[in-house]
């Protein structure tokens, strides 16, 4: 089992909602965002942004592109935005206790 990979299952929603609270994205877009940080594949990311869009955390819209087809744009709803803050504070708290729980023990550097 990759470790890695579902510590990113975990957080890539956190990201994305973050990602879209500052500014609305396209999907390709909100893919490089993401993989600035942490690698993750395009293809995973669609899945989650339809999943946000059915449970009202995000809404779409399309906008002309001077590079194309028009893009899909996602945008945070009210009700995203509250679920970002939980989703923050809820973080902060499980990254705090995990940072304590292991944090002093150098035998495993």
């Amino acid at each position: 089992m990759n470790v890695q990979v579902q510590f990113k299952k975990g957080v890539l929603e956190l990201c994305v909602l973050y990602l879209i609270h500052k500014q609305d994205k396209y999907g390709y877009e909100l893919a490089q965002q993401v993989s600035e940080h942490i690698e993750v594949a395009e293809g995973a990311l669609y899945p989650l942004l339809r999943r946000l869009v059915n449970d009202g955390y995000c809404s779409t819209y399309l906008q002309e592109s001077s590079e194309g087809p028009p893009r899909k744009y996602y945008q945070i709803t009210p009700m995203g935005e509250i679920y970002l803050k939980e989703m923050i504070k809820e973080w902060r708290k499980f990254v705090g206790s995990v940072t304590k729980l292991i944090g002093k023990d150098e035998t495993l550097e």
